[in-house]
């Protein structure tokens, strides 16, 4: 492992510290180092690499700090998996996104309930407080990775079979295409700390930042849904594309 990074360090050009991640980058890209492997330490690079500390530190924070590497305090760093992603100026279905990287998604209800609004629900769908509403809560899973929680309140005048449809397999998302499809949406997107109980349901470390896509869609003039999708910034990331 060490003597392929060495030969990778000598044939590189510019600042020491830039060709240790350099070379570091190019055994992730090559399939050399895997998703959760853990790397060699700080100790072990600087002795086998002849570098100061300094530098194999400036490397490995600098690829933390751009997602390619995990630092764990006290465990050591580990190739970071690579994040998902989800198109930032469409809606799309989680279950398409996961398949197209050749994943296998699950997904778990948590809850699901008939209830009638809240004053804050009714603001949010744009209807009465007290009318029909579903609220649902969806765990996500990316092959057995837990990806995204998902809190959804559904207009149940528009989608009144919501609550007997089968999660696991994403028929949910169908029926509201079906009952009432879906002809425009909208996002606000935060960053956040989830809750400790969010954090044991994603499996993930209560420090780790979050992703909050707070999402609205219409069928026509009629406000269907308000969800708020929340994913580990370790492993959910958002792409657009645009021009002019």
């Amino acid at each position: 492992m060490m003597t392929h990074l060495s030969r990778l360090i000598d044939d590189a050009p510019g600042p020491i510290y830039a060709k240790v991640k350099q070379a570091i980058t190019q055994q992730i890209h090559s399939g050399e180092w895997q998703p959760d492997q853990r790397v060699p330490s700080e100790s072990e690079m600087v002795k086998a690499l002849n570098v100061s500390r300094m530098t194999v530190n400036r490397a490995l924070r600098e690829l933390t700090d751009e997602g390619i590497l995990i630092r764990q305090q006290g465990v050591g760093t580990f190739v970071a998996r690579k994040k998902a992603h989800s198109a930032l100026f469409e809606v799309h279905n989680i279950a398409d996104e996961i398949a197209g990287r050749g994943h296998q998604h699950k997904a778990k209800l948590i809850e699901i309930v008939k209830a009638k609004a809240s004053m804050e629900e009714a603001v949010n769908l744009g209807v009465r407080t007290n009318h029909p509403i579903f609220r649902a809560i969806i765990l996500h899973c990316d092959n057995d990775t837990p990806i995204q929680i998902e809190y959804r309140v559904v207009n149940a005048e528009l989608a009144p079979d919501y609550d007997r449809q089968e999660f696991q397999h994403n028929e949910a998302y169908h029926y509201l295409n079906q009952a009432a499809p879906m002809t425009a949406g909208e996002h606000l997107v935060e960053a956040i700390i989830a809750t400790p109980e969010e954090c044991a349901l994603l499996q993930i470390d209560q420090s780790e930042p979050c992703l909050q896509i707070k999402r609205r869609t219409w069928s026509h003039d009629q406000l269907v849904t308000n969800a708020r999708l929340l994913s580990p910034g370790s492993r959910f990331q958002l792409f657009g594309h645009f021009e002019q």
